[in-house]
This record gives structure tokens, C-alpha cells and sequence, in this order.
């Protein structure tokens, strides 16, 4: 019984570790709401540590195409999210008019994309790290990297 128990205790503390190291980037939050016969709803919450290390699984020849199709872009990108990191709570764009709103936005070191419209809702949320993790993934995926 002391054996069972023991282990218990070991899966439960591996689970707890599991868990922490998944959230401690944070979370990305995706929603969608179309307002039409049919449309959509969908509202995704991804732990955001997971996107880098699911891109390891990505074949190598997927990562070089994408990396050379954004090859012009991506240094700029770089430093783009590494100085947006300084910028914990900054509005970039805000476009309203009587119908539609478009705001995006830094805040709390997240990067927030929100689109009000009569048609749909789309609300973006992810981590400043996470996005930079990305970048720096696909520079190092470029050909001649």
C-alpha cells in the first residue's frame, strides 16, 4: 500500500511540474464568432510553450520553405518582437467607424488582435516570447543558417 501510495504522490508532482512548465509562457487564447446561419464558433486555449516545441516535430523541409519565403522578413520580425517586449501595454492601431473596430495592441507582453464587426468577432491573443520563439526557429530553419 505504501508503494502505491508513493507513486501516486510521484505521478501526481510529475503531472504538477508538467502543467507548470506548459502555462509558464502563458496562453494562447483564440476566438472566433461568425454571426451568419452556420458560422462559426470557435475559441481555442493553447498553452503557449507548446507551439515552439511542436515546431521540432515540423520535417525540416516544411520549416527551410518557410523560412525562405519569409527569409526578407524575418530579422526584421526579430527585432521587432524583441523591442515590442519593452512595450508591456501600447496600441499600435485602433480603426473604428460605425460598424467596424480594429485594435491592435500590446499588453501585459502579449501581442492582442481584436476585430468587432457586424459579420464576426476575432479576438488574438498570444505571448510576445512565444511569437519571438517562433522567429528565432525559423531563422535558424533558413537556408545557409
Amino acid at each position: 500500500m505504501m508503494l502505491l501510495a508513493k507513486a501516486a504522490l510521484g505521478v501526481s508532482g510529475a503531472l504538477v511540474a508538467a502543467g507548470a512548465y506548459a502555462f509558464h509562457e502563458g496562453v494562447i487564447r483564440v476566438d472566433v464568432d461568425e454571426f451568419r446561419a452556420g458560422g462559426s464558433h470557435v475559441h481555442l486555449w493553447v498553452p503557449a510553450a507548446m507551439v515552439p516545441m511542436t515546431m521540432h516535430f515540423v520535417p525540416k523541409h516544411h520549416l527551410c520553405d518557410a523560412a525562405n519565403h519569409a527569409r526578407e522578413f524575418l530579422p526584421i520580425a526579430h527585432a521587432l518582437f524583441k523591442e515590442l517586449k519593452k512595450f508591456p501595454d501600447a496600441e499600435f492601431v485602433e480603426v473604428k467607424d460605425d460598424e467596424q473596430h480594429v485594435q491592435i495592441r500590446t499588453h501585459e507582453g502579449k501581442l492582442q488582435i481584436d476585430v468587432d464587426d457586424p459579420g464576426e468577432k476575432v479576438h488574438l491573443l498570444v505571448p510576445l516570447s512565444t511569437v519571438d520563439d517562433v522567429v528565432g526557429q525559423l531563422e535558424d530553419s533558413a537556408p545557409g543558417a
